[in-house]
């Protein structure tokens, strides 16, 4: 049985988009993001490309829980230009996504509406560019082995999707896998089967 648990969607690659309006421009930028700390540098890089920019407006949403989010108006009008991107991630229902908006002003003011506007158009532009994509929620588990029986872990590995996160294959094996949530009773099921297999949860 699959469940909304049981998948989200997020983005594999990065994007980019440009909207206009009444002279200023406004840079869109779409980057996959796993941890809060890699969304430091991705805005520094964009400082440095973009140095005579007026603003750079931000919002991401990282993680299953709901709860590491985060938007950015830098500067903008309280809540014009972090919470329209925000709202269209929200809209897509992704996570692990980072979307700036760069702002070179036109020498006209947008006013409040004018600005949600736009930080919305862009983000919503930028997102077109980019494909979405539905992974399943995985489920971490470590294996310790025997190499002689490798093949027997890894057919139930590959049959199952696993996603493989690490492996230390020498006499004695050590793999950390990432199981599809909905398929984790059958893939630990199968594995405690394989005589010699210790499985860390």
């Amino acid at each position: 049985m699959i469940t909304n648990t049981d998948y989200y969607f997020t983005i594999i690659q990065g994007g980019q988009a440009e909207y206009r309006d009444r002279g200023s421009k406004f840079l869109a930028f779409a980057y996959p993001v796993a941890v809060v700390e890699e969304v430091k540098p991705l805005l520094d890089d964009l400082k440095k490309e973009h140095p005579k920019a007026s603003h750079y407006c931000f919002a991401y949403k990282i993680g299953l829980d709901g709860k590491q989010f985060r938007a950015n108006d830098d500067g903008e009008p309280s809540g014009t230009a972090g919470k329209p991107i925000f709202g269209i991630i929200e809209s897509k229902q992704l996570t692990n996504i980072l979307i700036v908006v760069v702002r070179y002003f036109g020498g006209t003011l947008l006013g409040v509406p004018g600005l949600i506007q736009a930080y919305k158009s862009a983000a919503a532009l930028v997102l077109q560019t980019i494909p979405v994509i539905q992974k399943a929620v995985e489920f971490k588990i470590s294996l310790h082995f025997d190499y002689t029986i490798i093949n027997e872990v890894m057919i139930i590995v590959k049959q199952y999707n696993c996603n493989i996160i690490r492996q230390d294959l020498q006499l004695f094996c050590h793999l950390e896998i990432g199981v599809p949530r909905n398929r984790l009773n059958e893939v630990v099921f199968k594995l405690k089967d394989i005589r010699g297999v210790i499985i860390d949860e």
